[in-house]
């Protein structure tokens, strides 16, 4: 199987579990448990996500300037600041960091 094979293999797998996910009928996702499942489900997943890209390289844990970027981050979304703004000064955070010291 060649590498554009698989890519497409997956790209459309993905896009049929997203295309069942709107067929679930109402009367599923009105109970409660279905519900608060989906909610906690959700922030976890994120949580993992912001765990693994935002502290690890390579498998290992490592703290460098992707830590305070989100910290300031963090701080703007605290303050309902714009999307734009947040991604903007986190990246400046994480470039100024870089800069001045070299991590």
């Amino acid at each position: 199987m060649t590498l554009w094979t698989a890519i497409l293999s997956a790209s459309l797998l993905v896009f049929s579990w997203k295309i069942l996910g709107y067929m679930v009928p109402q009367s599923v996702l009105r109970h409660p448990p279905a519900s608060r499942v989906a909610s906690l489900l959700t922030v976890a997943l994120l949580a993992a996500l912001l765990g693994v890209q935002g502290f690890t390289t390579g498998g290992e844990i490592v703290l460098d300037a992707r830590g305070p970027a989100l910290i300031v981050a963090a701080v703007l979304l605290y303050f309902r600041a714009p999307f734009i703004v947040m991604v903007v000064a986190a990246s400046a955070t994480a470039a100024l960091i870089r800069l001045f010291l070299g991590f």
